[in-house]
């Protein structure tokens, strides 16, 4: 709260990248002071609620307040997109407490957020501003119209049904996390080299895995039997569902067609009159159950490779 704050006191006074920086350490400690509680054994309800009202003031009333002295003081639609911003910001959180009493979700639902949460949304606000911050020089993504159409985007965001990655569960695998620590380091090379690029980097990433995440959404909600298996399972049960969808293929018929074909010509090789005819139709022996069962099903002679056999005349059928 008290970062959320000091980000306003930074734009009054003109220093915008101290104003975004403490907006990221208050998006920092929020990821961790849940972790810390737990932690120390800590963990109240008083503590659920401060955790909220931070949010509140950190990632919903200080963004607002940044951009109006930023870009729109003295302009009275300026202020209403101010306004705007921290209003959805305050709901957003709002259905989020909301949601935490919901026991009737399904198990897949505790991997994802609804809409963008507060922390990413009061960041993704200042983009425009920290893209300015790191060119050195107003741009079209610093003009009014824009900023305004960008702060309105990102509360439709906040308030959106959209499912976005919940960071929290997150497993690392055993194999990944040296790659991960190197990755960890580099990433804490690029912020204090380049801090406005890395942030304005990182902020990009993760608005192009909004579609990832609607799309694994869509596709737990149509798979209840991977909601409670491990992610390895998981991937194993994608590619049994979409490898053939994929690649354009369709059910492997041919191998039963070839099959079919074989017994038919076997029967018709063969000198008994009543055991492979019938009807005026081939059937197929009895031992050939794979075969009978894909001409069964219901798909045609001509869907499965085979031809009626039209009946002879002097051949004793009728």
């Amino acid at each position: 709260m008290c970062a959320g704050l000091s980000a306003v006191q930074f734009a009054l006074s003109g220093n915008y990248p101290a104003a975004i920086a403490a907006i990221a350490v208050a998006a920092v400690l929020d990821a961790l002071d849940g972790r810390i509680a737990r932690l120390l054994d800590a963990t109240s309800k008083m503590g659920a609620e401060l955790d909220s009202l931070a949010d509140a003031i950190s990632f919903g009333v200080s963004p607002a307040l940044v951009l109006y002295i930023w870009k729109f003081d003295g302009n009275r639609l300026g202020w209403v997109i101010a306004l705007v911003f921290a209003v959805c910001a305050i709901l957003r959180l709002a259905r989020f407490n909301t949601l935490l009493d919901d026991t009737e979700q399904p198990p897949y639902a505790k991997e994802f957020f609804v809409g963008v949460p507060a922390p990413a949304g009061g960041l993704l606000a200042l983009l425009p501003l920290i893209l300015t911050m790191q060119v050195g020089q107003d741009g079209w993504w610093s003009t009014t119209p824009v900023v305004m159409g960008w702060t309105v985007a990102i509360a439709a965001l906040l308030i959106s049904r959209i499912p976005t990655l919940s960071v929290k569960t997150v497993r690392v695998p055993a194999r990944m996390v040296a790659p991960l620590l190197v990755l960890v380091g580099l990433a804490a090379a690029a912020v204090i080299t380049y801090p406005m690029l890395a942030l304005a980097c990182a902020l990009v990433v993760y608005l192009a895995h909004v579609p990832y995440a609607v799309r694994r959404n869509h596709w737990l909600a149509n798979h209840p039997e991977a909601w409670d298996v491990p992610p390895k399972e998981r991937r194993a049960i994608r590619r049994a569902h979409g490898s053939n969808r994929r690649l354009g293929l369709r059910p492997p018929m041919r191998k039963v067609a070839g099959a079919a074909r074989r017994a038919v010509s076997a029967a018709r090789r063969g000198n008994g009159s009543g055991d492979g005819h019938r009807g005026g139709t081939v059937l197929l022996p009895t031992d050939s159950s794979r075969v009978r069962r894909a001409v069964l099903r219901g798909r045609g002679w001509r869907r499965t490779g085979l031809r009626r056999n039209q009946s002879r005349p002097g051949s004793g059928e009728q």
